[in-house]
């Protein structure tokens, strides 16, 4: 009689098991990065929705403190609260404050060198000709240095080019390689001038969307993705940059297969608000100068980390109306990413007031803040040409970390 007490014991506790590890997320569980940014309100809100499964607890320990006040410490996820499964480095902090952005910017940047967009054969003496070795040079290449020397303006390369003896050795930039390139200048006889035979430009001008303001230091984040050439491709590297106060003048609805565009304009110059110094594939990065119409001083929101987000309700906010509003989403799904990309999560508009006005997501929408159980937890990057009313967001904790 007492075997088949311990039997029916532990077939009670081997379901017990069985049935609680029904309710572990471990395709969530597995897709956690090996570390993390994360404040103590977001490990009682994984605790509290479940977000790892019924059965999985999270808790913090061995916090330490270096001499910068800076917090590390470890995150648990525990089966019933004491059996470990998972163990994450984190970096402990309270949720840096934000001003939230929504408004549409115009972005001005001075390429780091020179771009390539296009070859321009010579009318040389022999007739037309391309320089030697220039045709190894792509365009979306950047020109970088001229025997050596950094290029920092168009008169740069124009007076080295015509003053030139000899082959002149290029430094290239495609992508993230460098590498050298001599080219031979040619005497064009209709202009009298010597030439490389290459288009070049040193700037470039965009429309996107404000996603921050720092309110500790007025650093901002906007776009949510980088800034590229619009007849390459290439990703702009800044020399300098301003950002201005943007028009609104219309919008262009989104219908499948065509995107939709938020139509703005802005005047070098004029109503400049900041500075640029960084465009990567986060985003645009700078520094506020004037806050007075960029920010709503009563729009404010602590960065959340990407741990905290979960498929649910959540909300965009936006200026498409002419007036910043927020307007409802819902993330369909989400990736823990343990590396950054700039399509962290899925969702979809579900709001009919965005959806009657725009038709879904638009050109120029990029940036828009994306919220959820209070706190700024990312922004719009993408849009899916083949439904407008679905994009792709960015965690904000990879952009606040650039």
């Amino acid at each position: 009689m007492k075997k088949v007490g311990l039997k029916i014991f532990a077939v009670i506790i081997t379901a017990f098991i069985i049935i609680s590890c029904l309710n572990v997320n471990f395709s969530v569980i597995s897709a956690l990065p090996d570390t993390a940014i994360i404040s103590f309100s977001d490990v009682n809100f994984l605790n509290e929705e479940n977000i790892f499964g019924n059965a999985v607890r999270t808790n913090i320990s061995d916090i330490t403190v270096d001499s910068n006040e800076k917090k590390t410490a470890k995150m648990w996820l525990k089966l019933f609260g004491f059996i470990p499964i998972k163990q994450i480095e984190v970096e402990i902090t309270k949720g840096e404050e934000v001003y939230l952005g929504g408004i549409p910017l115009g972005f001005s940047i001075k390429t780091q060198g020179l771009l390539v967009v296009g070859n321009n054969k010579i009318i040389s003496e022999n007739g037309k000709t391309t320089t030697e070795k220039s045709s190894s040079i792509l365009d979306g290449d950047i020109i970088t240095k001229i025997n050596g020397k950094e290029v920092l303006d168009f008169s740069d390369i124009i007076n080295t080019v015509e003053n030139s003896t000899e082959a002149l050795e290029l430094t290239i930039l495609r992508g993230k390689k460098e590498f050298l390139c001599t080219v031979e200048p040619e005497l064009d006889i209709e202009s009298g001038e010597k030439k490389i035979g290459l288009w070049v430009k040193n700037d470039t001008n965009g429309i996107g969307t404000l996603t921050y303001v720092k309110i500790a230091d007025n650093r901002f984040g906007a776009l949510g993705h980088a800034i590229t050439d619009y007849e390459t491709g290439t990703q702009i590297p800044v020399q300098t940059g301003s950002i201005y106060k943007c028009n609104q003048v219309g919008i262009s609805k989104a219908e499948k297969n065509n995107p939709g565009e938020l139509r703005c304009v802005f005047l070098q110059g004029l109503n400049q608000k900041g500075t640029i110094d960084k465009n990567s594939k986060f985003g645009v990065f700078g520094q506020i100068d004037e806050l007075s119409s960029v920010v709503d001083f009563n729009r404010t929101a602590q960065i959340g980390s990407r741990l905290g987000v979960k498929v649910g309700k959540a909300s965009i906010i936006s200026n498409v109306s002419g007036v910043r509003e927020e307007y409802s989403i819902e993330i369909i799904k989400t990736s823990y990413q343990p590396e950054s990309d700039d399509k962290s999560f899925v969702f979809r508009i579900t709001d009919s007031r965005l959806l009657k006005l725009t038709g879904g997501i638009l050109q120029g929408m990029s940036g828009s803040p994306i919220l959820q159980n209070g706190k700024l937890i990312g922004a719009i990057t993408h849009v899916f040409v083949s439904d407008p009313t679905k994009g792709y967001g960015i965690y904000a904790d990879w952009m606040a970390n650039q």
